[in-house]
């Protein structure tokens, strides 16, 4: 058991804080819209993994590269991680495309 996978998680989710930040993206665009749609995004993809396990397709795998912590039984703690940083990087992709479109249309 350890937290090489989670830290690993973390430290993309901070990348994409910084990018974020430092183009005015997603959070720093609009916080509260941003908020709403990466809670959605997360909940959606939650009951989606979630009625996957229920159903069997989805199951953990075992593995040391992760703590062991489960939210629920076959959802790992990581996985909550990584849809957040899976909607936060989509959206700041978006984002991003959107102004470079907008900027090649102006020039």
């Amino acid at each position: 058991m350890t937290l090489l996978y989670l830290l690993t998680l973390l430290v993309s989710l901070g990348g994409m804080v910084v990018l974020d930040w430092r183009f005015g993206l997603f959070f720093w665009h609009s916080p509260v819209r941003a908020a709403l749609v990466v809670g959605i995004g997360v909940l959606f993809f939650l009951t989606w993994d979630l009625f996957g396990i229920g159903l069997g397709i989805f199951y953990r795998g075992e593995t040391t590269l992760m703590t062991g912590l489960q939210l629920a039984p076959e959802l790992p703690l990581e996985e909550l991680v990584f849809l957040t940083f899976l909607c936060y990087l989509t959206m700041n992709l978006v984002r991003g495309a959107q102004l470079v479109l907008y900027r090649q249309t102006r020039a």
